[in-house]
């Protein structure tokens, strides 16, 4: 996990942000146990009460379900690999539509140089 300690967003939200990228990549699947709130305190070397904020969060976005006695686990759930891509995605697209913007590029500007790039990487595939 890949947590960047100078970073404005809050540890919480990166650990959050950190499976929904696991998921994504297929390195999480639906039903997969995550480590308890102690041992990834451990391993992530943070204090236990932002990883309970962590997993809090998730369980409130719907990632995760924790089962008494069992562990905190990816909720098990067909249409949320979809879901987190997609989110995922549209963030990605958001994020590039605002440097574009600040950069002073023009909309048809952007979209004549997407275009150009996939249809490069089209014809190098």
């Amino acid at each position: 996990m890949q947590l960047n300690f100078n970073s404005p967003k809050p540890i919480y939200m990166q650990m959050v942000d950190e499976v929904k990228k696991a998921l994504a990549r297929g390195e999480l699947l639906p039903g997969d146990k995550i480590p308890s709130h102690k041992e990834r305190a451990q391993i992530s070397k943070i204090n236990p009460n932002t990883v309970q904020r962590a997993y809090q969060e998730m369980e409130r976005e719907g990632l995760t379900e924790t089962l008494r006695g069992q562990g905190t686990f990816i909720r098990n759930d067909p249409d949320l690999l979809v879901h987190i891509r997609t989110e995922m995605a549209q963030a990605a697209v958001q994020q590039f539509i605002e440097e574009m913007q600040g950069l002073g590029i023009e909309s048809a500007e952007v979209e004549r140089m997407l275009r150009s790039q996939l249809y490069q990487e089209k014809k190098e595939g």
